[in-house]
């Protein structure tokens, strides 16, 4: 049933890409024949004036119908993402709400003990701890420019919160960060608004443990570059990002994949809060291969100083 569904929804989209471009190609190709059909006319003629006025105009129409081309096709596969959004979303927010229900409806109906109750009420909180993330996440597209505006930009050991985000996307995956994550950190500090540092570094560190191996490993190296530049590299082991999504994967909505068929949970919104918020603090984000086995290295440069 999964499979047909999956099939179905690819079929659908392919053929709602197929549809533009075909009327465009078609298009194209008229205006191609008409522009030949009117040079040689107009050559046989030697109506000089005539020819370069309409040889001008069908170009014009020629790179108009190209640029219209592009611009249908940018809005379907934004409409496609936005779709995959809501599939990713409504999924997201149905499965921790019906295990909570099943839970409550559990502890109301039958008599358990308190090693079963404390179980209980642990997975409920988990599940209540993964709606509020979800919810922060969407509220959090919606006031890019505002994060943070609330306080002062103040100067941020970088390390200290570098261990914090990495222990808290750690707890969201019921991993140990003493054995997932290893620190390699110069005395850096930036300067900045923490509440934007940390959303930036943790949602990379939270995406870092998700696609990581099994077992999981993330690196974190910090450096300085130059005098007042800091770069942050965060290496995972898991299988990579192909060279041809490093820029999709940062675009709003996008997952790689379909819905019915991904085994990982999310909304596709982390990685371009981050790049936004970086590009914000006039910083980027980049991805890489990793040279020393498979993995991503995500690499973040921020305006920054040595600690002294």
């Amino acid at each position: 049933m999964r499979s047909m569904g999956s099939k179905a929804g690819y079929i659908r989209k392919r053929r709602t890409l197929r549809l533009p471009i075909t009327l465009s190609v078609i298009m194209m190709t008229l205006n191609v024949a008409l522009m030949v059909c009117w040079i040689i006319l107009l050559a046989q003629r030697g109506s000089w004036s005539a020819l370069t006025i309409g040889t001008i105009m069908f170009a014009l129409i020629f790179v108009g119908m190209m640029f219209y081309m592009f611009l249908t096709v940018k809005e379907v596969r934004l409409n496609q993402r936005q779709s995959n959004f809501v599939d990713s979303v409504t999924h997201e927010l149905k499965t921790p709400i019906a295990a909570l229900k099943l839970y409550l409806e559990t502890l109301q109906l039958r008599e358990l003990s308190d090693e079963q109750r404390a179980d209980f009420y642990q997975t409920m909180e988990h599940e209540l701890q993964r709606l509020d993330h979800l919810i922060s996440q969407l509220l959090e597209v919606g006031r890019l420019d505002a994060i943070g505006h609330q306080s002062d930009p103040e100067d941020i050991q970088l390390e200290r919160l570098l261990r914090r985000c990495a222990i808290s996307a750690c707890a969201h995956h019921k991993q140990e960060p003493e054995q997932v994550v290893t620190f390699d950190v110069e005395p850096i500090i930036v300067h900045s608004r923490p509440v934007v540092l940390e959303m930036i570094f943790g949602n990379l560190l939270d995406n870092a443990v998700k696609y990581a191996g099994d077992p999981p490993q993330v690196e974190v190296h910090v450096r300085m570059k130059g005098a007042d530049r800091v770069i942050v590299r965060i290496t995972d082991n898991g299988e990579g990002v192909p060279s041809d999504l490093r820029k999709k994967v940062f675009q709003m909505f996008y997952r790689g994949g379909d819905e019915l068929e991904r085994r990982q949970k999310g909304t596709g919104l982390g990685l371009y809060i981050s790049r936004t918020l970086a590009h914000i603090l006039k910083g980027s984000i980049s991805i890489h291969d990793r040279l020393d086995g498979s993995g991503s290295v995500f690499e973040v440069e921020l305006p920054g100083r040595p600690e002294s």
